[in-house]
C-alpha cells in the first residue's frame, strides 16, 4: 500500500496532463496532492506545496539551471537576429532535398553532440527546425528524433558529464563493497553493451525513418503533410523564437554567424567541463569529468554563446537597444518551460518526501534473484525514473543498491550488467517522461507543443523499452551482451515494419483529402 501511495502524485501529473493536455495545472494538482499526503489535510498542503516552490527554486544547482536555460534562450535569439539561423537554413536546403535525408541529418547531428544533452538539444534543433519545417515535418516528429538521441548518446559517450557521473557512483558502491582492485570506467565500458534501452532507442530513428511511422505520430505527420500545419490546431509550442522575435531581413545572415556561437558554446563547455573538474589541478580527463560542476561549466558556455551572438549583432550596427530587446525575447522564450522545470522538480521533492524509490525498491526486493535481477532492475529504474522524470535521480537510488546486490549475489559479470539495466531504465524515463527536463528541452528547441511531443513519442518508446526487458529475460539462457543486442535490433525492425505496415492502411482524413 506505501508504494502505491507515494507514486499517486507523479503518476496523477503523468495522467492528468495526458488527459487535459494542460501540463502546469497538471503538475500543480499533483504537487498539492503530494502537500496533502505528507501534511494530512487538503489547507496544509497547500502550505507545503509552496514550501517545496521555495525550496526548489532556491537550490543553488536548479537556480543556476534556470540560468542557463535563460541564457540557452538569448543565444538562440542572437542566432535568429544576426541571420545565422536561416543562412544555415538556406545552406540546407541547397543540399538536403528529401524528408528521410532531413531526419537522417537531425539524427546524425544528435549522434554527434554526445557529451551534453541540453547542448544536444540547443544545436540540433537551432540547425534543424527551419530544413525540417520546409519538409512538412511535424514538429512532433522532430522533437522525437532530437529527444531519442540526446540522453541516450549522452549516456553512451564516449566522453560526457553523464558518464561521469555515472562512473563517480559506480565508483562509490565499489568503496562500499571494498572493490579496491576493479576500475569503475572499465566496468562502465563493460557495462555498454547491456545498456539495451539506449542502444535500441538510438537505432529505432532510422529504423522507423525508413519502414514508416506508427499510432499517434502517423497522424500528426499526416496532418503536416497533407495541410502544412507543423504544430496540431489548438496546441501551443513551449518556445517559438521566430514567432517572438520577428522577420529577419534575408541578407543579413552569414552561415558564420550560426556557426560561431556554436563553436564557442561547446569549446567552452568542453574546457570549463575540464577546469571545474580539477583537469588544470593533474586530474586524468575521466576524473575530471567525474567531479565538475556541470551547472557551472554549461553557465559559463551559454553566457559565452550569448557574448558571442551580442558582438556579431554589433558588428551588423544593430544599437545596443537591439540587443537588448533580443536578450530579453530570448528570455521570454523560455519562460513557459522554466515553470515547467520548477514544477516538475517540486514533483521530484514530493517523490522524495514520500520516499518512492525506497518503496519500489522494497515491494519487489523478495523477488530478486540472479537470474531475474537485471530484468527487474531495469523495471524499477523506468518505473523510478518516469514518475520523478529523472534519470540521474533513479540511477542515485539504484547504483548503490543494484551494485551490492549483483556482486553478493554473482560476479562482476553480473555486476556489469546490472549497471547497464540501471543506465538502460533510468534513460527511459528522462527519454519520455512529461515531467523530465530533456524532454522539455526537445519540446523547446523543436518548437512543439510538450504534450504532444510525449503523447506521439511514448508508443515509440515503448517498442524498444519492450524488447530490452525480454532481452534481459534472455540473459538468464544466453550471456553474450552482443548477441542479445543483435536478436533485439532484428526484432525491433520486424516490430516497426508490422506495426508501419498495419497503419498504413489506415488512412487519416488529412490524407483522403491530399
Amino acid at each position: 500500500m506505501d508504494v502505491l501511495i507515494s507514486l499517486l502524485p507523479p503518476l496523477a501529473a503523468v495522467v492528468l496532463a495526458l488527459l487535459t493536455r494542460r501540463v502546469n495545472l497538471s503538475l500543480f494538482a499533483s504537487i498539492w496532492l503530494g502537500g496533502w499526503l505528507v501534511a494530512g489535510d487538503p489547507l496544509s498542503g497547500v502550505a507545503q506545496t509552496f514550501d517545496w516552490f521555495a525550496e526548489v527554486m532556491t537550490d543553488e544547482w536548479n537556480a543556476r539551471f534556470l540560468v542557463l536555460v535563460s541564457l540557452l534562450g538569448a543565444g538562440a535569439a542572437f542566432m535568429h537576429r544576426t541571420g545565422g539561423s536561416q543562412a544555415l537554413s538556406r545552406w540546407l536546403m541547397a543540399r538536403i532535398h528529401s524528408r528521410h535525408h532531413s531526419l537522417l541529418l537531425t539524427w546524425a547531428l544528435g549522434v554527434i553532440i554526445f557529451f551534453n544533452d541540453y547542448v544536444n538539444s540547443v544545436i540540433v534543433g537551432n540547425a534543424t527546425r527551419e530544413l525540417t519545417a520546409r519538409q512538412r515535418i511535424s514538429r512532433e516528429k522532430l522533437a522525437w528524433v532530437m529527444d531519442a538521441t540526446s540522453a541516450p548518446m549522452a549516456t553512451l559517450g564516449p566522453v560526457s558529464d553523464w558518464i561521469g557521473y555515472q562512473v563517480s557512483l559506480i565508483s562509490a558502491a565499489f568503496v562500499t563493497l571494498g572493490l579496491t582492485t576493479e576500475q569503475p570506467y572499465r566496468v562502465f565500458l563493460h557495462s555498454l553493451p547491456w545498456n539495451f534501452y539506449a542502444l535500441l532507442c538510438l537505432a529505432s530513428v532510422p529504423m522507423i525513418i525508413a519502414l514508416g511511422d506508427f499510432g499517434p505520430m502517423r497522424r500528426a505527420q499526416a496532418r503536416a503533410e497533407a495541410t502544412g500545419e507543423l504544430v496540431a490546431p489548438g496546441d501551443t509550442p513551449l518556445s517559438s523564437v521566430e514567432q517572438d522575435l520577428g522577420e529577419v531581413p534575408e541578407e543579413r545572415g552569414r552561415l558564420w554567424h550560426f556557426l560561431l556561437p556554436l563553436v564557442v558554446l561547446i569549446g567552452v563547455a568542453g574546457w570549463a567541463l575540464w577546469y571545474t573538474g580539477g583537469g588544470a589541478e593533474g586530474k586524468p580527463l575521466m576524473d575530471a569529468i567525474a567531479d565538475t560542476d556541470v551547472s557551472v561549466s554549461l553557465s559559463w558556455a551559454a553566457f559565452a554563446m550569448v557574448l558571442t551572438g551580442m558582438a556579431m549583432a554589433l558588428l551588423q550596427r544593430q544599437s545596443l537597444t537591439e540587443c537588448e530587446d533580443t536578450l530579453l525575447a530570448g528570455f521570454r522564450t523560455m519562460l513557459p518551460a522554466l515553470v515547467i522545470m520548477v514544477l516538475a522538480w517540486s514533483i521530484g521533492t514530493v517523490t522524495g518526501a514520500l520516499d518512492t524509490g525506497e518503496h519500489v525498491i522494497n515491494a519487489t526486493r523478495d523477488w530478486l534473484s540472479p537470474a531475474l535481477l537485471p530484468v527487474l532492475i531495469f523495471l524499477i529504474a523506468m518505473v523510478i525514473s518516469f514518475a520523478t522524470g529523472s534519470s540521474w535521480g533513479a540511477m542515485a537510488i539504484l547504483t548503490p543498491i543494484g551494485v551490492p546486490l549483483a556482486f553478493n549475489m554473482g560476479d562482476m559479470a553480473l555486476v556489469s550488467m546490472a549497471i547497464g539495466a540501471i543506465f538502460s531504465g533510468a534513460i527511459f524515463g528522462d527519454h519520455c517522461s512529461p515531467i523530465s527536463d530533456t524532454t522539455v528541452m526537445a519540446s523547446i528547441f523543436s518548437g512543439c507543443d510538450h504534450i504532444a511531443h510525449v503523447r506521439t513519442q511514448i508508443p515509440y518508446a515503448l517498442v524498444p523499452a519492450g524488447i530490452s526487458g525480454l532481452l534481459y529475460l534472455g540473459s538468464i539462457a544466453i550471456d553474450s551482451a552482443w548477441l542479445l543486442l543483435g536478436a533485439g535490433l532484428v526484432l525491433q525492425g520486424m516490430i516497426i515494419a508490422l506495426l508501419g505496415r498495419l497503419n498504413a492502411g489506415r488512412v487519416p482524413v488529412q490524407e483522403q483529402q491530399a
